[in-house]
């Protein structure tokens, strides 16, 4: 194997204009090969960006062998598809998120995963933010008391009707879009699964045939006693934070999935206290994630832990049963 990590990457879809020159920064890691439905397109952003080799379809890409790990950002329906793929061809993954469109289909990765001892990452690259390293630190030294409400909002407009999130077929919709941050960032903070879920959603006509939901609001429940409350749309006014409260404390964050290089604030609050403000110092997130994916080569599972990762092995964002009403 080369000395860095060469990756692969599976799509040219608009998410990899940030992941991709984030992969080139990493310390560990390069991108050799990029794959599209056609060469023409896979060379013109082989080219944008510096790639030594375009592919006019996947399974090209996944047949080479100068690719130890693939990136894959097609559209969430084919997750499951291109990952068992990428397993079965010797590679480890990153996957865009959500890692499938099911528990089920989640478990069946898992499955793949051990069967071939290779590892899948899902992209959830704000976890990988500084700022919640020092959310983690709060909550561990006691800031907010007993963790008992956590709520968490991501919505924004996606401004068009012929927007992919629109296609019910390809796994649109805001839950999948934008509501697996909330869903994501509830057990991360808990550290638990929740027992008991409901949801409530909003519909429109998808482009492709039935219906997509275009909001939701969520309550997930934890055996520990905390309770999440999400709210997530694609068609609302931009509202991106989570609001931890507990028995002593409150925590606030601001845009915690959309600031890159700039630095953050968490608001810690007390009350009849003056509000303390934890400054963090602003990093790339994807480059971190990228680095991060150095620890499948060789870091024990404590390090792979501590870098930020919740675990090695691929876990469902929606791996309890949800009813949408």
């Amino acid at each position: 194997m080369s000395e860095k990590l060469r990756w692969g990457v599976l799509g040219t879809a608009r998410v990899v204009r940030k992941t991709i020159p984030a992969l080139q920064e990493t310390k560990n890691g390069e991108v050799v090969g990029i794959a599209s439905r056609t060469e023409q397109r896979a060379r013109e952003y082989a080219d944008k960006h510096g790639i030594p080799q375009a592919f006019g379809s996947y399974e090209a890409l996944l047949a080479s062998p100068d690719i130890d790990a693939v990136y894959i950002a097609l559209p969430n329906a084919l997750h499951l598809e291109w990952i068992l793929k990428t397993l079965d061809a010797g590679k480890h993954v990153l996957s865009e998120k959500p890692l499938a469109m099911s528990a089920a289909e989640c478990e069946e990765i898992t499955r793949k995963a051990d069967e071939t001892g290779l590892h899948v990452l899902e992209g959830f690259m704000y976890r990988f933010h500084p700022r919640f390293e020092k959310l983690q630190e709060l909550l561990a030294a006691g800031a907010v008391g007993q963790l008992t409400f956590v709520h968490v909002a991501h919505s924004f407009d996606t401004a068009g009707d012929d927007n992919i999130r629109w296609y019910a077929g390809l796994g649109g919709g805001a839950l999948f879009d934008a509501g697996c941050y909330c869903v994501n960032m509830s057990r991360m903070v808990t550290g638990q699964e929740p027992a008991h879920v409901v949801a409530f959603g909003n519909y429109r006509d998808a482009n492709d045939g039935g219906r997509i939901d275009t909001s939701i609001a969520g309550m997930l429940r934890f055996p520990g006693g905390a309770t999440a409350l999400f709210d997530t749309g694609l068609n609302l006014e931009r509202r991106n934070f989570p609001e931890l409260t507990g028995t002593g404390g409150r925590i606030y964050l601001d845009n915690p999935f959309g600031l890159l290089e700039e630095d953050s604030v968490l608001e810690e609050h007390h009350f009849g206290q003056d509000t303390i403000h934890h400054q963090v110092k602003g990093e790339n997130h994807f480059i971190r994630m990228g680095e991060h994916t150095l620890v499948l080569e060789g870091l024990d599972q404590a390090a792979w832990q501590q870098e930020g990762a919740s675990e090695s092995r691929p876990h469902s964002l929606l791996g309890f049963g949800v009813r949408v009403f």
